[in-house]
């Protein structure tokens, strides 16, 4: 009765014996420097990675419809199953312009960025849902020309480009917490605080 304890063990042990000795697949490769390029798509806030192309409001206003977004985010840009673009007087609680315009306490998803490229890099990379990667830098630059309009960051016909993008001041530039005398770029670390990897 003992031995039938010990049989699940024992076939285990077997298992991990045989898996040992077992040859390697060979799965999984290194990725060459063009597929990291590609997925390599990250805008900082200076904008030095923005692709050439150009971009205005009106462009955007119908591209806002014919890609979808209208779709998701609603014709106006807000009241619908998707997150609030566009700002009215009905969806701040303070007077415009505010800080942070909210809804219901929710961010306007296109000012809560302390940078326009931000929400470049965001349409740029998430949208349209389901088509992802899809739009080209022109059309980018037009739905971002549009939502800073709308907004009521930039006139109407400013032509948004690699140049003109970083240069935007958002109205919540700043919003986040600014780095104070105490932090100084290569203060020691906190006692007992993990040291970073060399």
């Amino acid at each position: 009765m003992a031995f039938r304890k010990l049989l699940p063990l024992i076939f285990l042990g077997m298992c991990q014996i045989g898996s040992a000795q077992s040859p390697t697949y060979g799965v999984g490769r290194s990725p060459t420097a063009d597929e990291i390029r590609a997925w390599d798509i990250s805008i900082s806030p200076t904008g030095q990675e923005l692709p050439s192309g150009r971009g205005t409001a009106r462009e955007g206003a119908q591209l806002y419809i014919q890609k979808g977004c209208a779709g998701c985010h609603g014709r106006t840009g807000s009241g619908s199953q998707a997150p609030t673009l566009i700002r009215s007087d009905g969806t701040t609680r303070s007077s415009m312009p505010c800080l942070v315009p909210c809804v219901n306490d929710n961010n306007v998803m296109a000012l809560h960025s302390p940078f326009a490229t931000v929400m470049w890099d965001y349409i740029n990379r998430g949208m349209p849902i389901g088509k992802e990667g899809t739009l080209q830098p022109d059309e980018v630059y037009a739905l971002t020309a549009f939502l800073l309009y709308k907004n009521g960051v930039i006139h109407e016909d400013d032509v948004m480009d690699a140049h003109s993008v970083p240069e935007v001041v958002m109205p919540n530039r700043y919003g986040f917490a600014m780095p104070t005398e105490e932090w100084k770029h290569g203060s020691p670390r906190l006692q007992g605080y993990p040291k970073p990897p060399q």
